[in-house]
């Protein structure tokens, strides 16, 4: 048609026929039919059979499968949740440790006492006044309770006038000088049961009277 016609009939209002649309194929070239390709609408050889999705990305490349996701059966962690956690490992090891510096220093006291009273059995070795004959009972408070040995009338004089001292060994009572007395409770005061003040008024001492009777029911 001669374009002086089609002017004619676009000018009656006659548009130009649509081009017709370019097949899918058509754009990247023409399917080999030779290397095994189908026409459109068909399966091209070498795609992937049905219920076998493609592994790679739309990028070309496989998913990583090592990148981490939610934890499997909840949400991920949030950051509160992660400081909480925190927050409680650091609390668990700091009662660990109080726990573990509470039961060393109980140790090492047991180690300090174990020492001193070894150092006091030397100290006080042969050198105990005790008398076997002896038949008077000095009564007096030790360990919350009411302790008593037996002196003669000269050490109980003594005893009171502070000049002798009682010492608590091994579960046995031992009348010792003023002078080792007062070694010994440098060394471990724990050990010193009775030590008397002579300048203390008479009341503060009730048992230095050999007459006071004790009732067999508060001896120990």
């Amino acid at each position: 048609m001669s374009n002086s016609l089609r002017d004619q009939l676009m000018g009656l209002g006659f548009k130009p026929a649509p081009k017709p649309e370019r097949p899918a194929h058509a754009k990247g070239g023409k399917p080999d039919h030779r290397a095994g390709g189908k026409p459109q609408g068909g399966q091209p050889q070498g795609a992937k059979t049905q219920g076998r999705p493609d592994a790679r990305r739309q990028d070309g490349r496989k998913p990583d499968a090592r990148k981490p996701g939610p934890r499997q059966g909840g949400k991920p962690q949030t950051r509160e949740d992660i400081d909480l956690a925190k927050a409680y490992a650091i609390r668990a090891q700091r009662e660990k440790d109080e726990r573990i510096a509470a039961e060393a220093a109980k140790q090492e006291e047991a180690r300090k006492r174990r020492e001193a009273r070894a150092k006091l059995a030397e100290l006080v070795k042969d050198k105990a006044l005790n008398d076997a004959a002896a038949e008077i009972a000095r009564h007096f408070p030790y360990g919350g309770k009411i302790k008593r040995i037996y002196v003669n009338e000269a050490q109980l004089k003594q005893l009171n006038a502070g000049e002798l001292g009682v010492l608590q060994m091994d579960g046995r009572y031992l009348l010792v000088t003023a002078e080792l007395l007062a070694q010994a409770e440098t060394i471990f005061p724990p050990a010193v049961a009775l030590k008397v003040d002579p300048n203390a008024p008479a009341e503060e001492d009730p048992y230095a009277d050999p007459q006071y009777q004790v009732p067999d029911d508060l001896v120990w």
